[in-house]
C-alpha cells in the first residue's frame, strides 16, 4: 500500500507545547501513525552506525493513505495549521512525500536501542541484543509503526511512578494503552490483573502481541477496544493514562466511577505549562497529589483518590 508522509516542522519557543498542539491537529483525522522528532533526544546506548541522521528540527509526522481522500485531508490539515498560526502564533511548514509500507514500518527502527528507564526496568526492542544485569526487568517490545517505543519522557515517567507506587496484587487499568508498554511494566511489577483499552483496533493488536512476547498471562492481563472509561466492567486500584492533557481533564470527570476508593491515578502526556490545570482538576475531583515529575518539558502526576 502507498502512503503519503506529512511532516510538519516547527521552529520557535516552547516546542513541547507547540508539538502537542500540532499532534492534536493530526488527531482530527483519527491517525495513529503520528510520531515526534526531537533534535535533542539522545539514546542511552548512543547512536548506532546504522542510525539515521539526527533530526535538525522539531517535527510531527503523520501518514495518510494515498487515495482519493488525501487531497481533502491535505487541505484540512493545512487549514488547522493556519489556525494554530493565527491563534497561537505557531509557525510551521509542511512537507509531503510518498512512502511504501516497508519504508514506513522499518526506517525509524535505526533510532531505537535498549534503554534503562529506572534502576531495574529496561525497554528493549526485539531487534536489538541486550544482556540483562542482576535484577533487571526487561520489557521487550515491538511497537509496530505507530505506537511509540516506550522510551519517550512521558512514558518513562509513567513507568517510574508505576514502579514506585503500584503494590503487588493491585488491579491495573491503562487508558489509551498504545503498544501496551505500561501494562507490561505493571504485570512484571506483580500487579494482580490488568486491562488495557484503546480506541484503535490496530493498537489493540500491537499491545496484545507485546504482552504475548513478554509471556504475560492473557487470562489476567487483557487488551480491549474501548473509548476512555466507557463500559469498563469493574473498578481498579491503579489507573494510568499517558494521553493528551485535554483528554485527561475529560477523564477526571468520571474516573471515580471506575477507580477504587483510595485508588491511585497516574497521568502523563502533559506539556509542562498545562500541568497546573491538570493538578487543579485532580484536586477538585478528590485527589491528593502524591508526586509530580518533570522531564524534557513534560509533566507526569500521581494522585490518590481520597473521597467517594
Amino acid at each position: 500500500m502507498q502512503w503519503i508522509e506529512a511532516r510538519v516542522v516547527y521552529e520557535g519557543q516552547e516546542p513541547q507545547s507547540a508539538i502537542e498542539l500540532i499532534a492534536d491537529a493530526f488527531d482530527e483525522f483519527g491517525l495513529q501513525g503520528v510520531c515526534i522528532e526531537d533534535p535533542h533526544e539522545e539514546p542511552a546506548e548512543g547512536w548506532g552506525e546504522d542510525a539515521l541522521p539526527r533530526p535538525t528540527h522539531y517535527a510531527v509526522i503523520g501518514y495518510f493513505a494515498a487515495n482519493e481522500l488525501f487531497e481533502g485531508r491535505r487541505l484540512k490539515l493545512e487549514s488547522l495549521l493556519k489556525q494554530l498560526a493565527d491563534r497561537n502564533r505557531i509557525q510551521t511548514r509542511v512537507h509531503y512525500r510518498n512512502v511504501d509500507d516497508e519504508d514506513w514500518a522499518e526506517s525509524w527502527k535505526a533510532f531505537f536501542w535498549p534503554e534503562k528507564i529506572t534502576e531495574r526496568i529496561v525497554v528493549k526492542p526485539t531487534w536489538r541484543e541486550y544482556q540483562p544485569g542482576p535484577g533487571d526487568i526487561v520489557l521487550e517490545i515491538d511497537p509496530g509503526m505507530a505506537f511509540g517505543t516506550g522510551t519517550h519522557p512521558t512514558t518513562a515517567m509513567c513507568i517510574r511512578l508505576i514502579e514506585k507506587y503500584l503494590q503487588p496484587g493491585d488491579s491495573f487499568l491503562d487508558v489509551g494503552t498504545g503498544s501496551g508498554i505500561l501494562m507490561m511494566a505493571a504485570a512484571k511489577l506483580k500487579a494482580g490483573s490488568g486491562l488495557g483499552i484503546d480506541h484503535d483496533e490496530t493498537a489493540v493488536g500491537v499491545a496484545t502481541a507485546n504482552l504475548s512476547l513478554n509471556r504475560i498471562d492473557p487470562g489476567r492481563f487483557q487488551i480491549a477496544v474501548g473509548d476512555l472509561l466507557e463500559n469498563i466492567p469493574r473498578r481498579f486500584q491503579v489507573i494510568t493514562a499517558n494521553i493528551l492533557s485535554e483528554v485527561i481533564l475529560v477523564l477526571l470527570d468520571s474516573i471515580h466511577l471506575v477507580l477504587e476508593p483510595a485508588g491511585l491515578f497516574i497521568c502523563s502526556g502533559i506539556a509542562a505549562e498545562k500541568g497546573h490545570a491538570v493538578l487543579t482538576k485532580m484536586e477538585q475531583t478528590g485527589f491528593r497529589i502524591l508526586e509530580q515529575q518533570r522531564l524534557d518539558g513534560w509533566t507526569a502526576i500521581a494522585g490518590r483518590l481520597n473521597r467517594y
